[in-house]
């Protein structure tokens, strides 16, 4: 029997801890319909002699059609169920054992070695649905980042998509923002960043894959109106041009658009740059994004080494020149002790020790670092100044920006909606908060940098009864923000369907042990605390296996000074360890000092 009404399942009075479906005895009363208060429970009886015991199998799913739900329940009634969860597990095993940490800290150990990994596949790209957003929608540079994260252990995960997403640009040179793949319908938009990630993205894969026929493979563009003057944006389902190029030539045309400057040698802004929620502070076609100036600068000077091996020998100098009056332009938004933010349509800073909102922002700091564009003395100064204002120990947060918007004018836009401290209104918003401890661990400093990543680990915040009453949310997979306000202090918020996942992963992989597969290579630059004695990795190389263990014999966070393959050093100007695909177990050693 059945029942489409919790009344009737939990019973007038009644709780969740003592329903009245399993006291009464009688059978559940096969109701479903609207007007009900919903849910869905299924009742069974079973006798159970003394000692004897029996396996319960319930098929939860949903179809479009009723015919369909039918098929499905006759094909697994007939299965052999144990060899169908036995696929489903070496599906994900050969995915999640591609690589296996064991360091001192074990919280970290449980997110890399499953749950980050976990959750950027079948949460952000494949499901693109969570508690608190379910859409299904692709967002052009959401999943595009999602899949950085699995460059090594689905390639062809993030190859497939980062086509898809291709074929997502008008002729123009700008993306659909966000998508809906059943129908392609999506919106055209003025916000800044989306099509430059493309390149960004690209440039990733293709040093961890050396995948590098991905170039040529021909997409094609999308037609549609453009947007008028007065359009911010416009919903509407585009055709498909019979205009195909490489996927080359859409990342360059994603950079090529990216090149117009405002009256401070800045990238416009637009209706928001990374920070959506600042749509108002270029929306008359002025504002700058001093964060998109290094994120570009860090674009261009990528891609600029692929245009060369093409032959763009033209696009490979305007990038590289352009990227030069970027730098300058960006140091002088430099504030005294960190850099700016933005600049409002009417000039007036946004990120500066004038404001009383938003005085600093976090990731113009982490970014000036990440791009390894900065003046080196400053990006030290900008992330000592991101340690003072933004990282909050006490409640265990790492910070967006602070002070929160609320009543500042000009106006950033819709952000200034959000309750302060809520989302990326001055609380941790998780994706962009991974960035500054990344750009710790790229300035050498590794106690700080895993310090920071222990304090935005989600295990660490269900450690105690305390803890997980204040943090009120699941433990286990990443959440998009932390409040940072009273009364919600240390509150998660919007789990699973957050792009901190992917990051998250990078940061401790890439950034902390610094594990980075190159085509047939592997370069390792761990940058640790100082108190780790070491730490292991294995990892499953197509048909062989690397047992890596990492010594610091000398308490240092950073520097490799012997490298071993099988017993043989390297010599210290072989920093790549070659990767061979013969099936073999290999041994690799690597000592700090």
């Amino acid at each position: 029997s059945w029942t489409g009404d919790r009344g009737e399942f939990i019973g007038r009075n009644g709780v969740l801890a003592y329903p009245a479906a399993l006291t009464t005895g009688s059978p559940l009363s096969n109701t479903v319909g609207a007007g009900l208060d919903p849910c869905a429970a299924l009742q069974a009886s079973i006798r159970l002699v003394p000692g004897e015991s029996t396996e319960i199998l319930v098929f939860i799913g949903e179809t479009a059609m009723e015919d369909e739900a039918q098929a499905l329940i006759t094909k697994y009634r007939t299965a052999d169920l144990d060899k169908v969860q036995e696929a489903v597990a070496a599906l994900w095993g050969g995915m999640l054992d591609t690589i296996q940490v064991k360091t001192p800290d074990r919280a970290m150990d449980v997110m890399l070695n499953g749950w980050l990994p976990y959750q950027t596949l079948a949460c952000r790209v494949w499901a693109r649905a969570g508690f608190y957003q379910a859409s299904g929608a692709y967002g052009f540079r959401d999943q595009l980042q999602d899949v950085m994260a699995l460059c090594i252990s689905r390639p062809d995960v993030a190859r497939e998509h980062i086509l898809r997403a291709a074929a997502r640009q008008l002729a123009e040179g700008d993306v659909q923002h966000w998508w809906l793949p059943e129908s392609g319908r999506g919106i055209r938009t003025r916000i800044s960043d989306d099509a430059i990630w493309l390149s960004h993205v690209v440039c990733h894969y293709l040093k961890v894959t050396g995948d590098t026929a991905i170039l040529d493979e021909q997409v094609p563009f999308l037609e549609g109106p453009l947007l008028t003057d007065d359009q911010h944006d416009n919903f509407f389902e585009p055709a498909i041009s019979p205009t195909t190029a490489t996927l080359f030539e859409h990342c360059a045309r994603g950079l090529d658009r990216s090149l117009a400057t405002g009256s401070h040698g800045l990238p416009l802004m637009g209706t928001g740059d990374w920070n959506d929620g600042m749509n108002a502070v270029g929306a008359g076609g002025k504002g700058e994004s001093i964060w998109l100036g290094w994120f570009l600068f860090s674009a261009l000077t990528d891609f600029t080494y692929t245009a060369t091996a093409r032959n763009e020998t033209k696009r490979a100098a305007t990038w590289l020149l352009h990227a030069a009056k970027l730098k300058d332009s960006l140091e002088d938004s430099w504030d005294g002790d960190w850099y700016r933010r933005a600049y409002f349509d009417d000039g007036s800073p946004m990120g500066s020790i004038q404001n009383n909102e938003c005085r600093i922002d976090s990731i113009a700091q982490s970014w000036s670092v990440i791009s390894k564009g900065a003046e080196p003395a400053r990006a030290e100064r900008a992330m000592a100044a991101v340690e003072k204002y933004l990282v909050k120990r006490d409640d265990g947060l790492v910070l967006l920006f602070a002070p929160p918007f609320d009543t500042s004018k000009p106006s950033p836009g819709y952000i200034q909606g959000y309750p302060k401290g809520v989302r990326e209104n001055g609380g941790q918003y998780t994706h962009g908060s991974s960035w500054t401890v990344l750009a710790f661990a790229m300035l050498g400093d590794g106690d700080r940098a895993h310090q920071l990543y222990s304090m935005m680990n989600s295990v660490n915040h269900g450690s105690s009864n305390a803890a997980i009453h204040r943090y009120r949310v699941e433990p286990y997979v990443v959440c998009g923000d932390l409040y940072s306000m009273a009364p919600n202090t240390g509150r998660g918020g919007w789990t699973w369907y957050s792009g901190s996942a992917g990051w998250m992963y990078r940061v401790a992989m890439e950034g902390i042990l610094g594990f980075h597969v190159q085509g047939d290579n592997l370069k390792l630059d761990p940058c640790i605390p100082r108190s780790w004695p070491g730490f292991e990795i294995t990892f499953r190389f197509r048909s062989s296996r690397y047992d890596i263990v990492v010594e610091n014999p000398h308490s240092v966070s950073k520097g490799v000074i012997r490298t071993e393959i099988d017993g043989v050093e390297l010599s210290a100007a072989e920093n790549m360890i070659p990767l061979n695909n013969d099936g073999a177990t290999h041994r690799v050693r690597i000592v700090l000092g």
